[in-house]
């Protein structure tokens, strides 16, 4: 049996899911939800959920009650009702009913009734469609007056919803066969939720530019439906095929881009703890440190000399620091301000990240852009006061809030913002799914920022600032939470593999340097009692081959397995893997190797801070449940030479 604490880092067992069948219809019950809808096989939505969202984006999670399963081979039907209650005691109820048939045709409907005036910023359903085969492709849209737009999913991460006003989306699963999903009870809208690195288009109830939040009349029913229906020559339509068995991993030549200069970052609420693990830190030997400074947050000069005490450890290491400007008044008066406190700090600066604090808040569609001084003036002014040191821009949040608002390149050496998987979902398939947007959101920025220097981070699991709302969630009980700031998954074997899985997925996005993990504090590499999380070697690894050259890497199944391949100073080809399944796997990789895993059998030793033993692979290599392998060729090194 499975360790859910070396798997998750934490108790709560993953939300489980139903599979229902009708004929070639096929969909997962999970949480109240819909997920992996598909017919013969083909992804054809990838969720259909009823989300009830507070004041602060944050997602109620009602228990399901009274539920109710009839299935037949050619039909199921599913009944359910859940509650939510609002902090100040008013209560959402709903019942639902699902029905699907072998035709094709799926059915969600919920009705919802108030007791008191609820609080929402939202209340209805959500559709997402999947995005890697459908990016780009057409799109017939049918709006609520009954006009039909002829159009196309986005390729490129639109800042704005790509289509408003909707009844209706048809799109095809294959030629001569098409989807439509039909949505009734309000005005839906669609945002591109690979900004916020969601794998999914969203289809979401209740216009943005609408007020919120808004109350739900209490006593009075509000009803909405979603339906979804196969036309065309479906019987025609050949299952897609499944992958399952041994999952074959091939490499190549080097492509001609190298692995990116490796980060931690560190924050003032956690400098003491990281001064207290400088083995760690030297152990890990990161290029560079993402340090946080914002003085509206009371950050003094004594964090920043806690910064300097840390940098002093690290005499090779970049020392980057993020400044959040207040921009109330002089800019140049609080740029100075700043660079006389980090002189009196005595913090070694190479690198300013700076940004307003205006832009630490989302602006979203509909919304007035809070005052802002130019950011031109505030490149100019922070250039006045650090002369000599790279100058960064961009977001301190997500993509979302920088493709919203495009920074102007020219006073800048480089572009950034941060990534967080668990905005929008919190449970373990929505986040090892997004790293499926992450090619989309590198080269969106490229389309816009061209050749400039482009930097990522922190890209931690947890979220360290919600620019949603007026705080990160609490987390009190150590669960799956969105928004939070400490997501447990960042301290077990499932971080390690997303870890790896994001490395993966950042070939070809040409960034210099991405700060990948947190080394102290809710979100650190560093735990308890001096142990390490797992992602602890991940973040050594990708640490000693910043500047590799990558090295061409395929997996028959990146959903399953993934991982990336450089080629070292000494010649060595160095592979690393990662299961993103809480199932078995098992992969196949040609040539004479010594491996390490880490899993669970190993998470214990791992733990300690030295690397699991090595050992010689075989023809074939199991891997646990969100297992980590480290490979080593054996060609170019001695026989001595270990992984």
């Amino acid at each position: 049996m499975s360790d859910r604490i070396k798997l998750f880092g934490t108790d709560e067992p993953p939300a489980t899911s139903r599979l229902m069948t009708a004929g070639p219809l096929s969909v997962e019950f999970v949480s109240g939800g819909l997920r992996a809808i598909r017919f013969k096989g083909h992804e054809v939505l990838r969720a259909i959920a009823y989300v009830v969202r507070d004041r602060d984006w944050g997602t109620y999670d009602p228990p399901i009650e009274h539920l109710k399963i009839a299935e037949e081979p050619d039909r199921f039907t599913l009944q359910f009702e859940a509650a939510c209650e609002a902090p100040d005691g008013a209560r959402l109820r709903y019942s639902a009913r699902i029905a699907g048939e072998a035709s094709g045709r799926l059915s969600f409907d919920v009705e919802a009734l108030s007791e008191g005036a609820f609080e929402t910023n939202r209340c209805g359903f959500c559709i997402l469609h999947p995005i890697e085969h459908l990016a780009g492709t057409a799109a017939e849209v049918e709006h609520v007056d009954g006009s039909v737009e002829r159009s196309a999913f986005p390729d490129l991460i639109e800042p704005w919803q790509p289509f408003k006003n909707i009844r209706a989306i048809t799109h095809e699963i294959a030629p001569g066969v098409a989807a439509t999903c039909r949505m009734e009870g309000d005005i839906f809208e669609m945002e591109d939720q690979r900004a916020w690195s969601d794998a999914s288009y969203k289809t979401y109830v209740r216009p943005l530019a609408l007020p919120w939040p808004y109350r739900m009349e209490s006593g009075v029913a509000e009803r909405q439906a979603v339906t979804l229906t196969i036309t065309g020559d479906a019987a025609a339509l050949p299952p897609a095929a499944i992958q399952n068995g041994v999952i074959d991993i091939a490499l190549g030549d080097a492509i001609g881009e190298t692995l990116p200069r490796f980060g931690l970052a560190v924050a003032p609420g956690e400098a003491e703890a990281a001064l207290a693990e400088l083995e760690r830190l030297r152990a890990i030997a990161p290029q560079y440190l993402l340090l946080h400074f914002d003085p509206l947050a009371g950050h003094g000069v004594d964090d920043l000399k806690r910064f300097a005490s840390i940098a002093a450890e690290c005499p090779g290491a970049e020392i980057a620091l993020e400044f959040v400007l207040p921009a109330r008044g002089d800019l140049d008066a609080e740029c100075q301000a700043g660079a006389q406190a980090i002189r009196e700090a005595g913090l070694r600066l190479d690198t300013l990240v700076v940004g307003p604090d205006a832009d630490r808040g989302s602006t979203p569609p509909g919304s007035a852009w809070p005052d802002c001084p130019p950011l031109a003036d505030i490149y100019s002014a922070a250039r006045r006061a650090f002369p000599g040191v790279r100058l960064g821009g961009g977001m301190f949040s997500y993509f979302t809030e920088l493709n919203r608002k495009r920074v102007p390149l020219e006073p800048l050496d480089f572009v950034t913002h941060a990534t967080c998987p668990i905005v929008h979902a919190a449970d373990d398939r929505s986040v090892m799914e997004t790293l499926e947007a992450i090619p989309f959101i590198t080269r969106s920025t490229r389309a816009f920022i061209g050749d400039k220097p482009y930097r990522l981070g922190p890209t931690t699991i947890g979220m360290r600032q919600n620019p949603y709302g007026s705080r990160t969630m609490p987390n009190p009980d150590n669960k799956r939470v969105p928004m939070a700031a400490d997501d447990p998954r960042g301290r077990g074997l499932f971080g390690a593999a997303w870890g790896v899985g994001y490395a993966a997925r950042l070939e070809g996005s040409g960034v210099e340097a991405w700060c990948g993990a947190s080394l102290a504090g809710p979100r650190g590499l560093v735990l308890e009692n001096s142990r390490v999380a797992p992602l602890f070697h991940v973040a050594a690894g990708l640490a000693r081959a910043a500047g590799d050259p990558r090295i061409g890497f395929t997996s028959s199944d990146r959903r399953r397995v993934n991982g990336y391949a450089h080629r070292d100073a000494d010649g060595r080809s160095i592979v690393w893997l990662a299961n993103l399944t809480s199932e078995p796997q098992t992969i196949r990789l040609p040539g004479r190797w010594r491996h390490w895993v880490l899993d669970e059998a190993s998470f214990d030793e791992a733990a300690s801070g030295e690397a699991p033993a090595a050992l010689q692979a075989g023809d074939t290599i199991p891997l646990g449940p969100h297992a980590v392998v480290r490979f080593v060729s054996l060609a170019a090194s001695k026989p001595s030479q270990d992984a």
